[in-house]
């Protein structure tokens, strides 16, 4: 079976909005395995029980957390390396007070090995149907008349709305209303956190 992948612009900086685009793959996950599947196929290949199975499980699980938790690297023969990751909670500087107390568990980093690397071996992808950050990129002219068809019918919009009406991508969405706030267009009538648009008045 393909990995199924869909195609997703890269975020651009703000001093490069019009430079070209780049996208990257994003894989659409084809469901997901549980730990009971992993407690049945192991079952099924040695002579534990599944009640012996999880017990190993919880018990590998309570051992890594501990390492984890002691700053140790933790490398599982097959599968890989899995590290602790710090960071901050908030912004730290030189003269901040009692730096310590913000540094915090960000994620746990995991290396896979080769052994597992080659389990996967080559893989086959295929596109999902094209979407719209691969068909032809609206200009600002198309944006502008869309919004005045779209407020002939409406009396505000919200993000959402504008992403499907210019087909983009929900970060493309949010950074294109941005830009079209700053040149006076648009403006927010509700709030930071649910934002409601209108045509600005001239």
């Amino acid at each position: 079976m393909a990995i199924l992948f869909d195609w997703y612009e890269n975020p651009q900086p703000g001093d490069k909005q019009d430079g070209e685009t780049t996208l990257h793959p994003r894989i659409h996950f084809n469901g997901s395995t549980t730990t009971a599947d992993l407690r049945r196929y192991i079952q099924s290949a040695c002579t534990l029980t599944e009640t012996d199975v999880s017990a190993v499980l919880d018990a590998v699980s309570h051992f890594m957390g501990r390492e984890l938790n002691d700053g140790r690297q933790v490398h599982l023969d097959g599968l890989g390396y899995f590290r602790p990751v710090l960071g901050c909670d908030g912004t730290v500087t030189p003269e901040t007070k009692r730096k310590s107390t913000m540094v915090k568990l960000k994620n746990i980093d995991f290396r896979p090995d080769k052994r597992l690397l080659s389990e996967v071996g080559f893989i086959k992808v295929k596109p999902l149907k094209q979407r719209s950050v691969l068909r032809k990129k609206l200009t600002a002219k198309d944006v502008d008349k869309k919004l005045v068809d779209y407020f002939d019918g409406h009396d505000f919009m919200k993000r959402s709305d504008f992403q499907s009406l210019c087909n983009m991508t929900r970060t493309t969405a949010t950074r294109y209303i941005r830009q079209l706030c700053d040149a006076g267009k648009l403006e927010n009538e509700g709030t930071m956190k649910q934002p409601i648009y209108v045509l600005k008045k001239k």
